[in-house]
């Protein structure tokens, strides 16, 4: 650490030099970072959710919550005691323009003469601004839905089908959110529409109607990394709908159809295996005992009885007939006995 500048007290400090008479800070013409691999955050800047920055180490925003005493001239002085003169002067009317009220779910980022004032965003509640010199813009941090156009898609298998998304995000730093993008919410929806057709581009057909939650996850993960300096979250992502073209859902509905007229053959066939050995099983038990077919026969008989048919046809076995059957034999050829 070095003194240098007679009575302006400055200390050169590496990358910062401070003006003991001013206490203001300056940026020095060298840079130092104690570990080059771990950039250190921002005054205002979530720690947790640093902002990305470039391959060479140049942040990929300009502003920040102190930019404001940066620069400020004789120009700038002179505006903002022509502003103050000017509130005086026009009391107490200007007191119902300078005095601005936000909600609990929004906030406020100040510009002032085009530069962003100490502090970052205000609200909830009451804030004031100079007249002329002062303009504002209110940022809602409520969660915002809104639907993804249907997007033609040429799926990995060379099938087209339309999809639409519904995509949930919200702002957590309306500050980058009003300095680094024009309109954050049109450059998302944008965004959105772009990733879903990168994303199902991807898959197959089969997988875009069986993995939709991994779908979506992948989106939003990707969503969430591309908005992130924006400062946007985005918090979730769902498949609504995937169209098919008619001829492919006709051809899908004759595969289904087939697949389960084979699978409805497949078990008939099995049951009337399954009945025959039944039947074999039961034969084989009759034959050991001759009274227990003439009781199945009765219990046919029974069943039948009690469908009120008119006509009922009951077996008989031949063996009952066969004393009557000889008989009749012998008669009919007298010389055979």
């Amino acid at each position: 650490m070095s003194e240098s500048g007679g009575s302006s007290g400055v200390v050169d400090a590496g990358a910062v030099r401070v003006d003991m008479a001013h206490q203001r800070p300056t940026m020095g013409p060298m840079s130092y970072q104690s570990d080059p691999g771990k950039r250190i955050p921002k005054s205002g800047e979530d720690p947790t959710r640093p902002l990305p920055v470039s391959n060479d180490g140049t942040q990929l925003y300009t502003s920040n919550y102190n930019s404001e005493p940066e620069g400020s001239g004789f120009i700038e002085s002179l505006a903002n005691i022509g502003s103050i003169v000017l509130l005086v002067i026009t009391i107490p009317i200007s007191i119902f323009f300078c005095f601005k009220v936000v909600q609990e779910y929004e906030r406020a980022v100040i510009f002032r003469l085009g530069r962003l004032r100490r502090g970052g965003a205000r609200g909830p509640g009451i804030f004031f601004i100079l007249p002329c010199i002062d303009a504002y813009r209110c940022v809602d941090l409520r969660t915002v839905s809104f639907d993804v156009p249907p997007q033609e898609i040429l799926t990995h298998d060379s099938v087209t089908v339309a999809v639409d998304a519904v995509v949930y995000y919200r702002v957590y730093n309306p500050t980058v959110a009003v300095s680094n993008v024009v309109d954050y919410s049109h450059s998302t929806r944008l965004l959105a529409a772009t990733t879903l057709r990168n994303v199902l581009g991807t898959k197959n057909l089969a997988e875009i109607l069986s993995e939709r939650e991994s779908i979506s996850h992948t989106m939003q993960s990707s969503l969430d990394e591309a908005t992130d300096p924006w400062g946007v979250k985005v918090e979730r992502v769902e498949i609504k709908d995937v169209r098919l073209p008619v001829q492919l859902q006709r051809a899908m509905a004759a595969e289904a159809e087939a697949a389960r007229e084979a699978r409805a053959k497949v078990i008939a066939a099995e049951g009337e295996m399954k009945a025959s050995r039944a039947l074999k099983e039961a034969s084989d038990v009759m034959i050991e005992s001759p009274a227990a077919l003439q009781l199945r026969y009765l219990q046919t008989l029974n069943t039948i009885s009690a469908e009120k048919n008119s006509t009922i046809i009951f077996p008989i076995p031949i063996d009952i007939l066969a004393p009557f059957m000889g008989g009749h034999q012998r008669r009919m050829h007298p010389e055979k006995s």
